[in-house]
């Protein structure tokens, strides 16, 4: 596993907003006093969605005086776990899966367009730092290969033009559909399904 980067670029402050400020409390809520710590990842995650998809080295010395944890002991945590980026990736954050499923049904395809449409590396701010995006592993959604996600939606079921779209509304900074683009309901056979008929959003 490679070393995360952090950021050159870093914010002197941060602090919860009134909305997360509420939010954290009532996390903290869910646990004793004495395992209050347990609320990090939690807080991390709140952290990363105010602040642009990436939680700088203040927030971390924050949530560590929040909980009343060592720093580094935050600091360990957001630089183990894969979905903290501790970099600006932009609004919108695509991963692009390219493990056997989807590789095999043309995730190389949307690589190589995120690659011609965003940046030509990975990890990379589009030219207006509107976005970014990765190769990624499994997203367990592979009976909908290829897909990506951005943000917290699955875009799956893509092509060469759908995913093309896509990426043109997000450059325009329009929010694009989330769900199957092939009109399927969740995962369901590509042809509709045989049974199961007397079940509702099955």
């Amino acid at each position: 596993m490679s070393i995360k980067k952090i950021s050159k670029d870093q914010p002197d402050k941060f602090e919860f907003n009134a909305d997360n400020l509420f939010e954290a409390k009532k996390i903290l809520e869910r646990y004793p006093k004495e395992k209050k710590k347990s609320a990090v990842m939690a807080l991390l995650y709140l952290a990363q969605n105010q602040n642009n998809n990436w939680i700088p080295l203040s927030a971390i010395k924050y949530i560590g005086k929040f909980l009343e944890m060592p720093y580094i002991k935050v600091y360990e945590v957001a630089t183990f776990y894969s979905m903290y980026n501790l970099t600006p990736v932009g609004k919108y954050f695509i991963q692009v899966c390219t493990t056997t499923p989807c590789m095999l049904r043309g995730a190389y395809e949307l690589v190589n367009l995120c690659k011609e449409k965003i940046s030509k590396n990975e990890n990379e701010l589009s030219k207006n730092q509107n976005c970014s995006w990765m190769e990624v592993e499994c997203l367990g959604a592979c009976i909908n290969a290829p897909m990506m996600q951005i943000n917290n939606d699955y875009y799956e079921d893509l092509d060469k033009e759908k995913t093309l779209k896509i990426l043109n509304e997000i450059i325009n900074d329009v929010t694009p559909k989330p769900g199957s683009y092939r009109g399927r309901s969740n995962s369901e056979p590509e042809n509709n399904r045989k049974t199961l008929m007397e079940i509702k959003n099955a």
